[in-house]
């Protein structure tokens, strides 16, 4: 039995009524593992009831709940999530491709579901070479793209992110593998990316890319204040719950504590307002 922790003493940061996580999976019974991804989670499964008691305890009132990478182009399981926490809670990032059809496209508008996931990572469903396909579906249906690759690379991919027609966010930091620094090229063409105004930058996951480590992350926490005084209104954040890269609960993540230190690289509450709800709120179109 592997065992999250879902209460304790509340961050130290106040979130403000509102708040939404853009970023977390959650699972149910009955929607297995496809090949090409990932294995599920642990058990206990992470599901509606636990995500609950974590909202409870962060002070979270809304969610996106992501498609997962252990069910590849197989929505189902993200359906019945999005049927379990309500639409005034909940919105959706899918899989979808070339393939999907203007039914499922339908049905995944009404279940909540506002945006797309390019995985160009292993266990992705859809990489990089899908991008300007979802991108066509996307700009049709008034979706966003949650785009999610080794940022490292990120020049080599500047032209194909400028073209981009939808809203988009980079996500987890830009997972800048090899290692990143404030003042470097490629937070320059990020920036550059940012302004073309309908380029997002997620705060998410800062320990699967940080190469000084925690407590305090120094690595990403320095991009992260560069790019939230650069364009407040671009910014978003999520828990990265349940943390799925954990193999043990010695390397699980303590949820109050690791929203404190990645708020912290936010400069004010003027800032957080913005990212954790009226940024979102409109990306991911949340009713004001």
């Amino acid at each position: 039995m592997f065992e999250r922790r879902l209460d304790g003493e509340p961050p130290k940061t106040a979130l403000p009524p509102g708040t939404i996580d853009t970023q977390m999976h959650m699972y149910l019974p009955g929607y297995p593992a496809l090949d090409g991804g990932p294995a599920l989670p642990r058990e206990p499964l992470p599901g509606p009831a636990a995500y609950r008691r974590l909202m409870s305890w962060l002070g979270i009132d809304r969610v996106v709940i992501t498609q997962g990478n252990a069910h590849q182009y197989d929505n189902g399981n993200l359906l019945a999530c999005l049927d379990a926490m309500g639409p005034d809670v909940a919105r959706g990032v899918a899989v979808i491709g070339s393939q999907t059809s203007e039914a499922e496209l339908r049905q995944l508008a009404d279940a909540g579901v506002t945006g797309a996931r390019i995985m160009d990572l292993p266990g992705g469903a859809i990489g990089l070479e899908g991008l300007a396909a979802v991108d066509s579906i996307c700009a049709d249906m008034d979706w966003m793209i949650a785009v999610q690759f080794d940022g490292s690379d990120i020049a080599a991919h500047e032209a194909a992110l400028s073209a981009l027609k939808s809203r988009w966010v980079l996500d987890h930091h830009g997972k800048f593998f090899r290692g990143i620094k404030a003042d470097g090229p490629e937070v320059s063409t990020l920036k550059k990316l940012i302004d073309q105004g309908n380029c997002y930058f997620k705060f998410a996951g800062c320990y699967e890319s940080s190469r000084s480590g925690g407590p305090d992350y120094a690595d990403i926490a320095a991009v992260a204040r560069v790019i939230a005084a650069h364009a407040p209104e671009r910014i978003v954040w999520g828990t990265n719950w349940p943390h799925n890269m954990a193999q043990s609960e010695a390397d699980y993540p303590d949820d109050a504590l690791l929203t404190d230190i990645v708020l912290s690289w936010l400069p004010d509450t003027a800032a957080r307002q913005l990212a954790l709800v009226d940024n979102p709120q409109a990306l991911y179109q949340f009713a004001r």
